[in-house]
Parts: structure tokens; sequence; C-alpha cells
């Protein structure tokens, strides 16, 4: 096809695999993101990427050398401890040149994704507030600062809150009931060797009656933990709680945990950050919507799912699979059909895998997450009729 023009919205992951194949293959894109820099906001923790969802789309984005350059095969350790006694009821640890999932950090994979981009592709600061399909079957894409754009195609690839899905649905997400409040450990190995000696190399997990406590490594000497609490989306306003209020979150969480090994509970009591509440929210189940030229999604756009460890997976294929799509066929309307048919089902069996392992995030039993991740991939690589 001649050179069409394609936006994408949102400079995450999905987008910027997107836009990274796009460009090696010859195709112009302009990403347009709300921050005002790359390094606006911290990027969050880090990721496990798979062999056939992950890894694949990085290779088919040229960056899969450079990932393992980056990339920590010892952070596939995982210890399960009793919450009581913290004693160690499930170790996995990688063999010798295991790399099913091996971790990196978000930030340090998007800007992965970011350096490989040619200069001037993303407008930085530029918001979206929605998009319109016209009658050509191109979009408009109108954006907070007044303006608007229109484009052959216009890609939502802006996360759970998307400004582009209205235009082709008008599913909300909804509160999943579980809430993940969040904190930080900075240069673990020299001012924290106890914490650092009970996370070990990966991620570490303990799990009790709706709530959990998970840390996990990152790099730089960095350890990131999660209250997991399955509670009211509002419990910070019923329980009286500033959620500026570093102390009285604190507090709080240490309440919720109380009769937990004193090991664990350094989880909280020690952390050098203050806390981020994360409340999880989903897509209705078998998210879809009907094709509108001009128009499509990826990503938590298109299909936000519980946090079980394949969403940026997910997204990085579909960006990829889009931009294979948009090189390969004659037309942007026919490749939008093609990507759409091959992403809605894989995403809705997905989601439902998803749905009915939702409850291992705050399970008693100790859980083999490996097991549990290629049991998902399973489901994106061959979906199933969800039931």
């Amino acid at each position: 096809m001649s050179n069409p023009r394609i936006a994408i919205i949102g400079a995450g992951l999905g987008g910027l695999a997107c836009a990274r194949v796009l460009q090696l293959r010859g195709l112009p894109v302009t990403v347009f993101d709300r921050e005002l820099s790359p390094d606006a906001r911290v990027q969050g923790g880090a990721l496990d990427l798979h062999p056939d969802t992950g890894q694949a789309a990085l290779r088919a984005a040229g960056l899969l050398e450079q990932f393992r350059t980056l990339a920590r095969p010892e952070g596939q350790e995982r210890r399960v401890l009793d919450p009581a006694t913290a004693a160690v009821l499930r170790h996995d640890q990688p063999a010798d040149g295991e790399d099913y999932a091996p971790e990196i950090d978000r930030g340090q994979l998007r800007a992965l994704f970011l350096g490989s981009l040619a200069d001037g592709a993303i407008c930085w600061g530029r918001a979206a507030s929605g998009a319109t399909p016209l009658v050509d079957g191109a979009a408009r894409l109108h954006l907070v600062d007044g303006t608007a754009e229109d484009f052959n195609l216009v890609i939502g690839a802006d996360g759970a809150w998307s400004r582009i899905r209205p235009a082709l649905s008008g599913a909300v997400p909804g509160y999943l009931g579980t809430t993940i409040v969040e904190t930080q450990f900075d240069d673990v190995d020299a001012r924290h060797p106890a914490i650092a000696n009970l996370v070990g190399h990966g991620t570490l997990r303990a799990s009790s009656a709706g709530k959990a406590l998970c840390a996990m490594r990152n790099s730089g000497g960095r350890v990131r933990v999660y209250a997991i609490l399955d509670i009211p989306l509002d419990w910070h306003a019923a329980a009286g709680v500033d959620l500026q209020d570093s102390k009285a979150v604190r507090e709080y969480l240490l309440g919720e945990f109380d009769g937990w090994h004193d090991s664990l509970l350094d989880l909280l009591r020690d952390s050098d950050a203050g806390f981020v509440n994360r409340p999880l929210h989903v897509l209705p189940l078998g998210h879809t919507w009907d094709h509108t030229p001009g128009l499509t999604l990826l990503g938590d756009a298109a299909h936000l799912m519980p946090s079980l460890g394949i969403g940026a997976n997910l997204a990085m294929l579909d960006g990829v699979d889009l931009a294979d799509a948009l090189t390969t066929h004659s037309e942007v309307d026919s490749a939008v059909r093609a990507y759409e048919t091959v992403m809605l089902p894989r995403s809705s069996a997905a989601a439902h895998a998803c749905a009915d392992l939702s409850g291992i995030l705050t399970t008693d039993t100790p859980t083999d997450m490996n097991a549990v991740r290629r049991h998902l991939n399973e489901q994106l690589l061959h979906p199933q009729t969800p039931h």
C-alpha cells in the first residue's frame, strides 16, 4: 500500500512494538503520548517475557538480542512462604540456561523500544481526548489542546482508561475486587540485607485469607513490594486513611497483616518509599466491538485483564501482529480486519483463562506461577472456545 497516515495513541509497550515494526518495514507512524517526556513518571516494576509472546514480539522488532543483555534469567526464581512462620512452602529455581520467562524492568524494556525509533516519531505532551470515524474510512484524532488531525488509521494503545475505546465500544473497566498497594526498597543488598535474603533473586510471595504480600527484585538493587488485598474500592475512605499520608497507610497495612511473621511485616515496616494505591480493573469478558474503518485497539485498551503476568506479553504481540498485517495487506481496512480476526478470539480466550485464575492472587495454596503462565500462554496461542 502507499504510505498511509497511521497514529498510535500511547507510548506503552504495545504501541511502541507496533511503531517499531512499522518503521522497520518502511511505514511511517506518529505516536502521541500525554506524558511530557519519556522520563515523566516511573514505569513500574519488573516483567517476565515469554518465548512465544513477548520474546517473539521482540524478535520481530529486531530487539531480542538487546533484550537478552538486559534481562535477568535469575529473576525466574520464586519462593512461596507460610505467612505465619515464613517457612518455605515452595521454591522454584530456574535450571542453568533456562530462559522461559526472564525478568526485565518495564522501564528498561520501554527505553529499548524508544531508542529504536526514528527521531521525532513520538509527540510527547500531546494527549488524545477521543477519535471519530470519518465517512471515507479514515478517522479524526481529537487532542486535549483543541486541535484535531485526520489519519487513515488511529490505533488506541492508551491503556485501561483509553480515550480511543469509546469510539468503538461502550465498555468501561470494572473493579476486580482486589487492590494492590505498592512500596519499594532501594539499594537492598547494602542497606537491607535481611530483605535481600528473604526475597532472593526473583519473587517472594505469601498469602492467606484474601490477602497476600509479594516482593520482586528489580534492577539496580531495588525490590518492589506489593500488598494485595481483597477489599472495597473505597477502602481508604471507609478507614479514614489519607493515601498521601505514608505513615497512615503503613499502619493500616500492618493492621491488615497482623499476625504474619515479622520478617514479612518488615516488607511493610521498613520500606524506603511511600505507598501507591493500585485498584485492579478489568474489561468485560470477551470484550469486542463492531469493526469500524479507521480505528482499532491493542493491549489493555482492548482487553484489560487481571495481573497474572501476561498483559505486557499480549500487548506487544498485538502490536507486532497489527504492524505485520498493515505491512502485508494491500489496504488498511483489510489489514485491520485480519488483525482483529486473530486478536479478538485470542484475547477473549486469555481473559476467560485469567478470570478462572484470578483467585490465585490471594489464594492460600502455594502456586507454581510458571505453570500458570504456561497455561495462559497456551490460551493465547491456541484459543479454545470460552465457556
